[in-house]
């Protein structure tokens, strides 16, 4: 395991905050960097060791696959009127998660209260 400040956490950092930003700019390529990111993660997945690198690729990855489900949902609601909120509500979810996480990496910390 290597130490914060150490050479392998600052290419492990540069990696999580490249994929916050494919993840952001899905926003405006219909999701296919946000597609990119997720594909990102996975292939990367082994090769991170830092705890706090490990705590953010989860939490990526979980917004990503959250997000999924939950747009599935509102998209059949949608037809209901209903779903349209949902839609709301998501992309709001969506840059919070984005921003903490960014914000906590900043910060050398991980998620889920790693320290």
């Amino acid at each position: 395991m290597s130490s914060f400040g150490s050479q392998d956490f600052n290419s492990e950092k540069n990696t999580i905050l490249f994929i916050y930003i494919l993840h952001a700019l899905g926003f405006f390529t219909g999701g296919l960097t946000s597609i990119a990111a997720i594909i990102m993660n996975y292939v990367k997945l082994d090769d991170i060791k830092n705890p706090i690198s490990v705590s953010h690729f989860k939490w990526q990855m979980r917004t990503f696959w959250w997000g999924v489900l939950w747009s599935l949902v509102s998209l059949i609601l949608a037809y209901f009127i209903i779903g349209l909120l949902g839609f709301v509500v998501i992309f709001f979810w969506f840059v919070y998660r984005l921003v903490a996480g960014m914000v906590n990496l900043n910060k050398d910390k991980g998620m889920y209260g790693v320290a």
